[in-house]
């Protein structure tokens, strides 16, 4: 099976109709979500509405979290939180539902998801290889897949050593996924963070056990028009143009 893995969405839909475009193209069989699909973003209900019509699975992230009250926004940024009270005010009834329905972690056969780490599925950001190696300690499964950084990377146990080594991914590149532990993070859909603008995914067949990293361009001015037009924080849109 060719599963599409999504993470970090936050309210773009331009970009997630680009990336969903290029998911079929990929010839994947279902579609799996780390969760924040909405924060940040002009275009809550679309998403939520794209994500109840075509993920088979969805955790919830932070800001999902947030806009459902299941936590506090003390420890957000301004921005994140100016969306959040935003998103809550603007919101469907039955899209917030479905956000209220979702949970931050689960396991799905041979994999693991967590929004955020295996520590802490709902604040931790995974960034370096001293944690990493915590957490894959703490994975319920040998093959994990996190969210939340918005930063394409991988980490892997190697066998030898025992040593946990992180990198970066560029669009294209793979892992073998048959043996050692592994942590992924496909990046994310709508508001990437690694200098690179273009929606980041990936691209998991489960038969082969190989993951493949992609990018998707889609249009940035058109999401950061829906944002300033929604009366949300310049900044939100201005960081989109250059991957931050």
């Amino acid at each position: 099976m060719r599963v599409a893995i999504l993470s970090d969405i936050h309210g773009n839909r331009h970009a997630l109709e680009a990336v969903l475009d290029d998911v079929r193209e990929a010839g994947a069989d279902e579609l799996w979500c780390l969760g924040d699909l909405v924060g940040y973003g002009a275009d809550p209900d679309a998403c939520v509405e794209l994500a109840r019509e075509r993920f088979a699975i969805c955790l919830a992230g932070n800001h999902d979290l947030a806009v459902t009250g299941g936590i506090g926004i003390e420890e957000f940024s301004r921005g994140a939180a100016v969306s959040a009270r935003w998103t809550r005010e603007v919101i469907r009834a039955e899209n917030l539902a479905y956000l209220e329905a979702l949970r931050p972690s689960g396991v799905e056969g041979a994999y693991a998801l967590y929004h955020a780490s295996p520590r802490d599925a709902v604040w931790e950001y995974v960034l370096s290889e001293q944690l990493a190696d915590l957490c894959l300690d703490a994975a319920e499964r040998r093959v994990s897949f996190i969210g939340h950084s918005h930063v394409a990377l991988a980490f892997v146990r190697e066998n030898e050593t025992g040593r946990t080594i992180g990198a970066l991914r560029e669009p294209g590149s793979t892992a073998d996924l048959r043996e050692r532990h592994w942590m992924l993070n496909p990046g994310s859909v709508g508001q990437p963070r690694d200098g690179d603008p273009r929606a980041a995914w990936l691209l998991l067949d489960t038969e082969a056990e190989q993951a493949e990293w992609r990018r998707t361009r889609y249009d940035v001015a058109g999401a950061q028009d829906a944002i300033r037009a929604a009366g949300l924080p310049d900044s939100l849109a201005d960081r989109l143009g250059y991957g931050q």
